[in-house]
């Protein structure tokens, strides 16, 4: 296995990807045309499971785009069955403490450093180094995404194996009684204390669009790992696009 997202995100690179919530093989088979980075299929809160996201990663064309699963939960059975499916990477939800931060990182390595159960399946069927080299190339990505993480982000840090810190605006604006607002100042420093304690730590950050500012914006403050649109978004924006040549909206 050899993970080149990782290596770019490692060397400070941006990346730009998709959330998949369609549960459909032609949408991931066209968007994967495209030059994206990365896809991220949501078991979280799209209908999408386990076995439809590895039916979406076979239909992806071998371009560059990198498969990763938001598993529904930090819980060893999801995390172990997104990785033996084929996917790359892990975002990890509701990452709060260093505890739960050392549990996802367990949940991604084999032992005797982690407590994945050893049965890749079709990440290991065409290759016969997966079990030599996933404990190094699985990207794991920590959702931040309550009060709680945000006060814990140094700690969260410090966990060797964390190479992402994500940000989930929408729940971390509820977490911050501003449930919806984004743009809300508490909120935006809460995200810009996430950025500047993961750029002093040498960890990749990455946002979720909506965040309260343009995806320009993320782009020139340097976040590395920047999710510009989901599958259905793009469904929506091209049709209202025509009803607007045609005056409807």
């Amino acid at each position: 296995m050899r993970n080149e997202l990782k290596r770019r995100l490692k060397a400070g690179e941006q990346v730009y990807g998709v959330w998949m919530t369609i549960e459909s093989p032609i949408v991931t088979e066209l968007l994967s045309t495209l030059g994206f980075d990365y896809f991220v299929f949501d078991t979280e809160h799209s209908p999408l499971d386990i076995y439809k996201s590895q039916t979406l990663m076979q239909a992806m064309r071998d371009m560059g785009t990198t498969p990763i699963v938001r598993v529904w939960w930090n819980d060893l059975v999801p995390i172990k069955r997104a990785l033996d499916v084929g996917a790359y990477g892990v975002v990890v939800p509701w990452v709060n403490t260093k505890e739960q931060a050392e549990m996802a990182v367990k949940a991604c390595r084999y032992a005797p450093e982690g407590l994945r159960g050893c049965g890749p399946r079709r990440a290991a069927m065409l290759d016969p180094d997966y079990l030599r080299t996933a404990d190094e190339e699985i990207l794991i990505i920590a959702q931040i995404e309550t009060r709680q993480a945000v006060e814990n982000i140094e700690d969260i840090l410090s966990v060797d194996g964390i190479d992402v810190t994500y940000i989930g605006p929408a729940d971390l604006s509820a977490s911050h009684g501003h449930l919806g607002d984004m743009p809300h100042p508490e909120v935006q420093e809460a995200i810009d204390r996430v950025f500047d304690a993961s750029r002093a730590a040498g960890v990749a950050t990455g946002v979720h669009m909506g965040s309260g500012k343009t995806i320009m914006d993320r782009v020139e403050k340097g976040y590395n790992f920047i999710t510009v649109g989901n599958d259905l978004g793009f469904v929506r924006t091209g049709a209202m696009e025509i009803l607007r040549e045609l005056g409807r909206v």
